[in-house]
């Protein structure tokens, strides 16, 4: 027995380094962010084209840059986070509004998560508006960048590699949950849209080119935004990839402000706060290092957007007024007033429930896409933006009792990908982006008008 138990131990130790040889740690994908790389796989498609600056009250460009499931305190106790703060805000009261990721990403891009409780294959109907729909009204240019996505405006649920950080067998490193716009068909389907969601590889010919856009949105890949790793290892990538950027011009300059956040925390049990910094030139040089304990969501990051280039509002989570905080020295700047929610005021509300929100991707709780609230007040004082075919009249009130689709054995009607795919189309250079009915390609113009319509599938109506 105890000859057996010698070799066991003997095993068990000499496994070990096997064991820790098997731990991912961090790899530049590429020689620098300015550079292309064949890990990011999708090669660049040219150089975006944006129409003229559009000058901002605050800022003339707004960078969100998404990390992965972190407690606030395991981001507090990051030594590259720390040093970061220093540079600029300390956003120590801004909460994620829902789990898990995709909601999140949702409701940072369109007001709104639609009920969702899940991080599986949806999308949303042509007649749904999001952020973009407001940039481009406001001829504001805007992009998305996904770290390893295959190819420009690619619709997929994800999409596996050769693993460049081991060298060898494979790895997911793109998921289309951390990517809010391409789920929604009034992107995917625009072909001029669509393409304006971009890889790294693009990103690199952006920036050598000086063309980033004024609105941007940037997701790492599953190991650099710690979804796969740690916030250590986000560290390294924030140093490798963030920190050179901070002193480029064409990322970075005096009218440039960059939103560093999660999507959610990772402990459910309490509220989502998520830690939070707004970097970038454009913070004033007085408020470089301090702490703002405001109560922000991911829906300040739109009421902030609408404030500084006084944009229309999407009538959802963007107009409810206590979660649409507009960052503050923007909000002084804009003449917006928030709503006095700060710290631990009891005022603030929990976010970390999920599951037993209605919605149109909640097939146990089952609504059609409602209307936007019209008579919402946005902070860009402009209205609220109502996308062509939707009802106006279609609102959360109108639209009866929730139905559990599941327990009538009916599929989801949004389910699973109601995107072109764009994988084997050459389009260029991405140009500026302008929806148009002209746009909308042949092969989902059937679906279009369906959703238009209306239709009803198992006695639910969908708008």
């Amino acid at each position: 027995m105890q000859s057996k138990l010698l070799a066991l131990f003997v095993a068990l130790v000499c496994a070990t380094p096997a064991l820790a040889a098997q731990a991912q740690v961090f790899q530049p994908p590429a020689s620098s962010p300015e550079s292309a790389s064949g890990n990011y796989t999708g090669q660049s498609n040219g150089t975006i084209s944006n129409g003229p600056l559009v000058s901002g009250k605050a800022f003339d460009r707004f960078i969100q840059i998404w990390l992965e499931n972190t407690d606030f305190a395991t981001a507090a106790s990051s030594p590259v986070f720390q040093n970061l703060s220093k540079e600029g805000i300390l956003l120590d009261s801004f909460y994620a509004v829902t789990h898990p990721s995709e909601p999140n990403y949702l409701a940072a891009v369109a007001g709104d998560f639609w009920g969702l409780a899940d991080d599986a294959f949806y999308h949303a109907p042509q007649n749904i508006s999001t952020i973009v729909d407001l940039l481009d009204q406001g001829n504001v240019s805007w992009a998305s960048y996904q770290e390893n996505m295959p190819s420009d405006g690619f619709t997929g649920f994800n999409y596996t590699q050769a693993d460049y950080i081991t060298g060898h067998d494979t790895y997911t490193y793109y998921v289309r949950k951390h990517n809010g716009l391409i789920i929604h068909d009034s992107v995917a389907n625009v072909s001029s849209r669509a393409h304006r969601i971009r890889n790294f590889n693009d990103f690199a010919a952006d920036l050598k080119a000086d063309v980033i856009p004024q609105w941007v949105f940037v997701t790492p890949n599953l190991v650099n935004d710690a979804h796969d790793t740690t916030i250590d290892f986000t560290g390294d990538w924030l140093n490798y990839w963030l920190v050179p950027l901070l002193g480029e011009a064409a990322f970075n300059d005096n009218r440039t402000l960059i939103l560093l956040t999660f999507d959610e925390n990772e402990t459910y049990t309490v509220n989502n706060r998520i830690y939070t910094l707004v970097l970038g030139g454009g913070v004033p040089a007085h408020l470089r290092g301090t702490t703002d304990s405001t109560y922000y969501t991911h829906y300040s990051a739109l009421s902030t957007v609408e404030a500084n280039w006084e944009l229309m509002s999407l009538g959802r989570g963007d107009t409810n007024a206590t979660l649409n905080n507009v960052l503050a020295f923007v909000a002084n700047a804009t003449g917006w007033t928030n709503n006095g929610l700060a710290a631990n005021a009891s005022g603030i509300p929990l976010t970390n429930l999920t599951g037993d929100i209605p919605g149109p991707l909640n097939s146990q709780f089952y609504l059609p896409f409602p209307a936007p609230n019209v008579n919402g007040k946005g902070a860009g004082g402009k209205g609220v933006f109502v996308a062509a075919g939707l009802n106006p009249s279609a609102t959360a009130d109108t639209l009866g009792a929730p139905v559990n689709l599941t327990a009538l054995g009916q599929t989801n009607p949004w389910s699973g990908n109601g995107g072109i795919d764009y994988t084997n189309t050459s389009a260029g250079p991405a140009t500026t982006s302008k929806a148009s009915g002209a746009a909308v390609t042949v092969g989902m113009r059937a679906e279009l008008l369906v959703v238009m319509a209306g239709v009803v599938l198992g006695g639910v109506m969908v708008l």
